[in-house]
């Protein structure tokens, strides 16, 4: 084998080297993303920048105002929704069958687009988002995806007496 043929084949499996590694990464990164997503997770306190809490307590907390709907007499899920979400479909049919078999339970869904003020003061990140929120209107769950129906109603017990 000539030079010029020997550093063109070291380059050519270099790169497939280069390759296969990417491959194995993007994988494992995109597993470990699909076993997260719909899982639920404490509500977190709301920061206020790059420093940590407002010190307003109440601002992880959601009004009827704030929702555009009333709040459920034990808990409420509300669901951050747009447009073009194809999960948002199935989980608002899992959210509105959820709160359907549980008394005191309501379903409010949210256009993220049109509630930007919302979507900022609550870090919603991608949709759909679901809160669980206590009778109060406090967050106390959040799942970011979609759901599992099973861990709704885990989610909800954990506010439902």
């Amino acid at each position: 084998m000539d030079e010029a043929a020997r550093v063109l084949w070291m380059g050519v499996t270099g790169g497939l080297i280069a390759l296969a590694a990417a491959l194995a990464a993007a994988s494992a990164l995109g597993l470990a993303l699909r076993r997260r997503a719909g899982r639920f997770r404490a509500g977190t306190p709301v920061a206020s920048g790059p420093g940590g809490v407002t010190g307003d307590p109440d601002a992880d907390v959601l009004t009827e105002a704030d929702l555009g709907g009333p709040l459920g007499a034990q808990a409420t899920l509300v669901q951050f929704s747009t447009a073009f979400c194809a999960p948002c479909r199935p989980t608002r049919q899992i959210l509105a069958q959820v709160a359907g078999m549980v008394d005191g339970v309501t379903h409010v869904e949210v256009d993220a687009a049109a509630r930007l003020d919302l979507v900022r003061r609550l870090r919603i990140g991608s949709t759909p988002t679901v809160l669980v929120l206590d009778a109060a209107g406090a967050v106390v769950k959040r799942a970011v995806g979609l759901p599992r129906k099973a861990d709704v109603i885990a989610a909800l017990g954990s506010v439902v007496e």
